[in-house]
């Protein structure tokens, strides 16, 4: 009897250690474009940081609510302008390295201080998602952050210029892991590139990054939480979504994301695939330049909102597993929203075509409409997208070029001096309040893609960051949507379900509104061969 429970004892051991030892393998819609936390507002970037990096704030698996992270605790003052965390005791980095408040001093430090020297702003890097969550940087008339100090070895207190009732939710986005100093120091500016390491204190560790290929993470052995279950995580870049899929069908990836909505039911139908819908946490948008000369008349922007075909769009491309309306908001915060504005723009191409004659433009203009050349949750299909736009906007008299290129460069291009003329971009909520959205694309950190920037909506945003209980965001958010709407220059296409699917062995992958990849070291492989 005393053998056989030996032996059961021991299978058991095997089992779990040939489990410890699998491999996951996710296919990606893109490449990062870096590991450099803070540096990368896009989701290819964040998929892989996400494992590499904690947060001083988590999210509960499959929920928009705070846990504790990297802190334990958090108070802050009655006005929100002054909030205190405790941190975790006993963490380490992946070098070895330990973690407490100097370590978040010092990346708080490379995000908001323009003139911090470990920032390596001379060799490219912006940390633009700090300006456009936060209104600015240090010394800059927006900046939510007056300072950050160290109280003692656990303890680090931030001090705002004004209030911010979502603040932990910030910190607790993907953008913000907290990195090694020390690995940062030794890299200097090449931190988070293939060329170097990224190095955090998440559940996963770097090994390499192949460009145009795959990055390859291992199991964190000293994770302070739930460990892995895999030895190792791959993440492979498979920009097409039909690519995507063959390779889960032939089983050379366990799991994936943004699929194209039309095969939502040939998934199903498939008994070795697990299909997976993530919440329309999210905002596909047609962005309006008004910095050129055209766009900056309203009626050419009114005439633009008009003549699309959004229902047919939307019918065409996502089917039941998308809606479009008038908000920037998704439906779960659509208590936001201002019950002024309509419940979409109209579409009416011969009110439209009077408004561009009205403007100067009765014999049509000539305008640049950039793509992003990857799929993503809001636009799994860019491209058909569009020339779908281009054609209803051929129809009033506006001769649409298509464009697109690399997808670092397109991100980059778009924020430049002359930007885009028009482009799709959108977003993916990383926390459950209405200024996630609004200040991703509005007010001074956001609006550099766009050129619109009026003081009444930098005063209504930071009204909304210091509003108290959902009512009194209500009455803010809803005067910026009436502004928003009215100016035209952010135009909602879509709500988007973009499909995702699994291997039927892959159990326990947890999705939620704040995204696909957010709980990977929760996952198990029970049956892979």
């Amino acid at each position: 009897m005393l053998n056989r429970s030996l032996l059961s004892l021991s299978l058991l051991a095997l089992a779990s250690q040939a489990l410890a030892a699998g491999t996951l393998v996710y296919g990606a819609p893109g490449e990062p474009v870096t590991l450099d936390p803070g540096n990368a507002s896009d989701s290819p970037s964040l998929q892989v940081q996400t494992q590499i990096y904690d947060r001083l704030v988590n999210f509960k698996p499959g929920t928009s609510t705070p846990a504790p992270g990297l802190a334990l605790s958090w108070t802050a003052n009655p006005a929100a302008t002054v909030w205190t965390f405790k941190l975790r005791p006993g963490v380490k980095f992946h070098d070895g390295t330990p973690f407490g408040a100097d370590a978040v001093v010092f990346n708080v430090n490379r995000w908001w201080d323009k003139s911090d020297a470990t920032g390596f702003r001379s060799q490219g890097k912006t940390f633009e998602i700090w300006g456009d969550l936060l209104g600015g940087y240090r010394g800059e008339a927006g900046s939510i952050l007056k300072s950050v100090t160290k109280v003692d070895a656990l303890t680090v207190r931030f001090t705002l210029n004004k209030a911010f009732t979502a603040f932990p939710d910030v910190l607790g986005t993907d953008y913000f892991g907290i990195a090694s100093p020390a690995a940062v120091k030794k890299a200097g500016g090449a931190y988070g590139t293939p060329a170097s390491l990224a190095v955090g204190t998440g559940p996963f560790s770097y090994v390499s990054w192949k460009t145009g290929d795959r990055v390859n993470l291992k199991a964190n052995p000293g994770y302070w939480g739930t460990k892995a279950s895999v030895g190792s995580f791959v993440v492979r870049f498979i920009k097409d979504p039909a690519a995507r899929l063959n390779e889960l069908r032939a089983g050379t990836i366990d799991f994936t994301s943004g699929l194209n909505p039309d095969d939502a039911r040939s998934i199903k139908a498939d008994g070795k695939l697990r299909l997976v819908l993530p919440p329309a946490f999210n905002v596909g948008l047609l962005n309006l330049n008004t910095r050129n000369k055209a766009l900056s008349d309203l009626r050419v922007r009114q005439a633009i909102s008009m003549a699309v075909n959004k229902k047919e769009l939307v019918s065409a491309f996502y089917g039941d597993l998308g809606f479009s309306d008038a908000s920037l908001l998704p439906q779960a915060l659509g208590w936001a929203n201002s019950k002024k504005v309509p419940a979409d723009y109209p579409y009416d191409p011969a009110a439209a075509r009077k408004l561009l004659a009205d403007a100067g433009y009765g014999s049509g203009l000539s305008l640049d409409l950039w793509y992003p050349p990857i799929s993503r949750s809001y636009f799994p299909t860019p491209k058909p997208v569009a020339e779908g736009i281009a054609a209803d906007l051929s129809a009033i008299g506006i001769k649409v070029t298509l464009k697109t290129e690399d997808w670092a460069v397109y991100l980059k291009d778009r924020n430049s001096a002359s930007g885009f003329d028009m482009h799709l971009y959108g977003w993916s909520g990383d926390y459950g309040d209405p200024d996630n959205f609004y200040s991703a694309f509005y007010g001074s950190g956001g609006s550099s893609d766009s050129g619109y920037d009026p003081a009444a909506l930098n005063t209504l945003l930071a009204q909304g960051r210091a509003a108290v209980g959902q009512a009194a965001k209500a009455k803010v958010y809803a005067q910026v949507h009436d502004l928003t709407y009215a100016a035209r220059v952010r135009l909602p296409l879509v709500h988007g379900v973009a499909p995702a699917a699994a291997r039927s062995y892959v159990k326990n992958w947890i999705t939620g509104p704040l995204g696909v990849l957010e709980n990977v070291n929760l996952i198990r492989l029970e049956g892979k061969n």
